[in-house]
C-alpha cells in the first residue's frame, strides 16, 4: 500500500512540482489545509517559497505550526523545503524584520554572508556518513538551491540519553550554512529536492521509504 504525504498548503510553496515528485517516489499525496488529514497522514511535507514573515503568517493562518508540534509529539514524520525548512527555526530576520518561526529548533535566520546573492543553483552538500537522508547517494551529489538567508550556527544541544541530529551543511562563497536536518522524525532541506534530479528524487524516496 503506497504512504499517504500530506502536502501542506498554507499559501507559500511550490505545490506542483513537489507534488508530482512525491508521486514519482511512490507516495499517495494530498495537498490540504485541513489539520485532520495533516495530522493523519503518515508523512507531513511543509514546502515554502518567499519571505519568511509572509511564509509565517500563511502558516500561522492555517494552524500550521500547531499541527507540525502535534504529529511531531507523536513521533509522526514531518519534512520541510526551503522556507518550509527556515519556518522551523525559533526566528528569521529579513529585510529588518523580525518574525517569530515555529520554534522546533533554536536558532536564527538570517542573510548570507556573500557578495552575490540569492545563492542560486547547484551545490554539493557536507553530510554525515551514516545519513539516512542522503542513502545511497554520493558526496559528490549536487542539489537545487535558490536563498539568500539561512541559518549559520546550529545551536540545539542533546543530552547522553538522546540521538544528536545529522546536520549537513553547504557553502556559499566562503559562508557556510546549513543545508539539512535529520533530527528523528522531523527532517528538512534548504534546498529543493523536488528540482534536484535523480538526486533529489532519491532523497524524497529515502524519506517516503521511512513513513
Amino acid at each position: 500500500m503506497a504512504k499517504t504525504v500530506a502536502l501542506l498548503d498554507y499559501g507559500s510553496g511550490n505545490l506542483r512540482s513537489a507534488h508530482r515528485a512525491l508521486e514519482k517516489v511512490g507516495a499517495e499525496v494530498t495537498v490540504t489545509s485541513d489539520p485532520q488529514i495533516s495530522v493523519n497522514a503518515d508523512g507531513l511535507l511543509v514546502p515554502g517559497v518567499g519571505a519568511f514573515a509572509a511564509c509565517m503568517a500563511g502558516l500561522n493562518a492555517i494552524h500550521g505550526a500547531r499541527i507540525i508540534g502535534q504529529r511531531l509529539a507523536g513521533g509522526r514524520p514531518v519534512m520541510g523545503i526551503c522556507v518550509g525548512m527556515q519556518i522551523l527555526f525559533d526566528e528569521g530576520h529579513e529585510h529588518g524584520v523580525h518574525s517569530k518561526g515555529a520554534g522546533e529548533w533554536p536558532g536564527a535566520v538570517e542573510r548570507l554572508h556573500a557578495d552575490i546573492l540569492p545563492h542560486m543553483g547547484w551545490n554539493t552538500v557536507e553530510r554525515a556518513a551514516d545519513s539516512q537522508m542522503f542513502a545511497e547517494l554520493s558526496e559528490e551529489e549536487r542539489f537545487y538551491f535558490v536563498h539568500s538567508y539561512g541559518v549559520r550556527d546550529w545551536t540545539l544541544e542533546t543530552d547522553d540519553l538522546t540521538t544528536p541530529p545529522s546536520v549537513a551543511w553547504a557553502q556559499h562563497e566562503g559562508d557556510r550554512f546549513v543545508a539539512a536536518v535529520e533530527n528523528g522524525p522531523l527532517w528538512a532541506t534548504q534546498f529543493h529536492p523536488e528540482k534536484s534530479g535523480d538526486a533529489g528524487l532519491q532523497l524524497l524516496f529515502n524519506w517516503v521509504d521511512t513513513l
